[in-house]
This record gives C-alpha cells, structure tokens and sequence, in this order.
C-alpha cells in the first residue's frame, strides 16, 4: 500500500487557513494533520480546538491531532468535539496511559500514543489493544524544520515487529524529505507527517508526490 500523507499545518499561511486546507486536500494530503503546542510541555504554541471546530467545514478529511501539551487529559474531550478523528497524546505526559487512551476511545476517536526521541516503545507493551497509531519523532517536538534522527529509524522498525497482529499504524513525524521518507517506509512507516517539504514553493501537489 501508498505511505499515507498527514501534512501539517504548522507553517501555512495563517491568515489563509481555511483556504490551505482545502488546497492540501485537492493536492492529494490523506490527513490533516494539527501541531496542537502549549508553551509548556514544548517551547512554542501553536493553537486550540476552536481552530479545529472552525477548519471542521473546509475538508473531509479526517483531522489528526497531535497534543504536546501537559494536561491531555483535560484538552483530549475538547479536541474531540472539536472534530478531530484521532487524538495521538505523549507517552511522557500522563501518568496513566491506559486511562488517557481510554477515555479517547470512549469519545468515539481513534487513539494514538507519540514516543519521544529518548523514550523507549516499551511504554506500549500494555495497552497496544487500545491503539489505532503509534506516532514516532524523528526530532525532538516544539519546532518544524528540525533535521531527521536517524536512531529513531530502529524503533520504527522494533515497533513493526512488536504490533504484529494488531490494526495500528505507525506514523513518522519529524524532518521527513523524500530521502528520510523513503528510509521511514523501508523501516515500516505507514503514515509521514509532511510539514515544510511540502509546502516548499507552493507545488504541493508535486512534493506530495515525491515524498510518496
């Protein structure tokens, strides 16, 4: 099968949301993918869940929510009557995973859990029943057009092996080009998160490609 793409919207033209996500669709994006930032858990903010309620109209596709924020808990039944149709929170945020993930998929959403760098995909062993994606950075989060990890390369892989049997995607987020993409899908990838290679020059429909 085609490597999805989940193209960000960290570093469209703000004052032409509406218009960038209906362009990203008609280019061929799978996803829509929101960096949601809060100035704590990441160096940066970004945006909330009205952004989302309010792009809701401009597309039918389903809306990927990435939360790197300390509080998922509380934002995670905002996000989801928002519009969004997967919630993918940190590992690293919550004190209990299986809570968090539950809780995502009682609200009728697909559940994903994002592993940082330095964190092992051990922290999935025990709830991967409760998982539709696993979200691997290949940068550390907080900031677009971050250079790739190669390390980050094994753990995809590793995580290939480990949901042998389940229905869970692995999504790659972080530096992706069409070299890293190309080593991402080889690893085991199914979903790339596209931020700055596909915006490049405005030929979205054109990087897409390249990246596929």
């Amino acid at each position: 099968m085609m490597v999805k793409i989940s193209q960000s919207i960290l570093s469209v033209n703000y004052a032409k949301f509406g218009q960038e996500v209906e362009a990203l669709e008609n280019a061929g994006a799978d996803m829509i993918h929101f960096d949601v930032m809060d100035g704590h858990y990441v160096p940066n903010i970004t945006f909330g869940s009205q952004l989302v309620k309010s792009l809701r109209p401009y597309s039918r596709l389903p809306f990927d929510v990435h939360l790197m924020v300390t509080n998922p808990m509380e934002m995670i039944p905002w996000f989801a009557d928002a519009g969004a149709d997967i919630i993918t929170i940190h590992a690293e945020t919550v004190q209990h995973l299986d809570r968090a993930l539950s809780l995502i998929k009682s609200l009728g959403k697909k559940a994903g859990v994002s592993l940082n760098p330095s964190t092992s995909e051990e922290v999935l062993k025990y709830v991967l029943d409760k998982l539709d994606l696993i979200l691997v950075m290949t940068v550390n989060p907080g900031f677009g057009g971050q250079d790739f990890i190669p390390s980050q390369l094994e753990k995809i892989a590793r995580i290939k092996s480990m949901i042998k049997g389940y229905d869970i995607e692995i999504e790659v987020d972080g530096g992706v080009n069409p070299m890293t993409a190309q080593e991402c899908v080889s690893a085991g990838a199914d979903i790339l998160v596209a931020g700055t290679a596909v915006l490049v020059g405005g030929k979205y429909k054109e990087n897409m490609e390249a990246l596929r």
